[in-house]
């Protein structure tokens, strides 16, 4: 195995032309799971973690563009009222060494349907900043971006920048069931963002499908239903009935497998109850914040 080392991200972009098949390392936090348990031994490992560009964020009017290797430790330090969502998931990996070390390029690059950081960037919609020496830069939405299990949008000579994700304008949640409560992979996840600016709320689900997926048929439903009742004006109470159906469109969603850290129906059960939980508490800090702007 050879260890390629740039020193620039031009450099970097380079030896991912010349070497397609080259894994990015970058935190290692996966790549050398994989690597010590002989799940996969690459010919070239390129090593990103010369790059001080990786570690740079910019928060802009609108968005933050938070470079692939910032560590979860700094997004839950610095970024938390900006990707609220992000940062409730970035509490949920791992150990404090490795939210030091990992960051949410490693996520994506991986693109495991088990990965923390994948439900907050679907509900916040974020995009995939990547790029190659020969095409330059692109944006991959994230809807786009999960192609199947482990695989992702990107082309061979290609390489994750960046990821862009909206400043948050209503409140965020996220959720995670695992086997014990910290060091463990999610047996499922569920992430929620309200967008009041426009009157729509987006999820994402982990661990229980074959990529990491929306329920949109529950957005859907619950957009409608918050319309209908002028709930973004008014912020009257969901209904149970309204978040049980919310719940349930969420399960549908899901298409789980069986494995050792649980089964596909519990998988469904768990993603339900997330889901109600995670809208009761975004819709009653929503309810509280319009309480407060009435106030004033």
């Amino acid at each position: 195995m050879d260890f390629l080392r740039p020193a620039s991200w031009e450099e970097a972009l380079a030896a991912k032309a010349e070497h397609p098949t080259a894994v990015p390392i970058a935190g290692g936090t996966d790549v050398m799971v994989e690597i010590n348990f002989d799940h996969r031994r690459p010919e070239y490992l390129l090593d990103l973690n010369r790059i001080g560009d990786l570690y740079e964020w910019e928060t802009g009017e609108d968005s933050v563009r938070l470079g692939a290797s910032v560590p979860y430790s700094t997004i839950m330090e610095q970024l938390r009222a900006e990707l609220p969502g992000l940062a409730l998931a970035s509490h949920t990996v791992a150990s404090p060494q490795i939210r030091n070390r990992g960051g949410v390029g490693g996520n994506l690059g991986t693109a495991s349907p088990a990965g923390d950081a994948h439900p907050a960037l679907l509900a916040a919609g974020a995009e995939v900043e990547v790029a190659s020496a020969a095409r330059g830069t692109r944006l991959i939405p994230i809807d786009d971006f999960y192609t199947g299990v482990k695989r992702n949008a990107l082309q061979p000579d290609e390489l994750i920048r960046a990821v862009r994700v909206k400043k948050a304008d209503g409140p965020q949640q996220y959720s995670k069931v695992g086997t014990r409560n910290a060091m463990v992979i999610a047996v499922c996840a569920f992430g929620l963002a309200l967008h009041p600016e426009t009157r729509t709320v987006r999820t994402g689900i982990g661990s229980a499908a074959p990529t990491p997926v929306r329920a949109k048929a529950a957005e859907e439903f619950l957009n409608a239903a918050l319309a209908e009742g002028g709930c973004w004006d008014n912020g009257k109470i969901i209904t149970p009935s309204v978040a049980k159906q919310f719940a349930d469109l969420c399960a549908a969603a899901c298409n789980p497998i069986d494995d050792v850290r649980g089964t596909a129906s519990y998988r469904r059960h768990a993603v339900g109850v997330m889901a109600r939980r995670t809208l009761t508490w975004t819709w009653e800090s929503y309810r509280g914040t319009r309480r407060t702007e009435g106030a004033a």
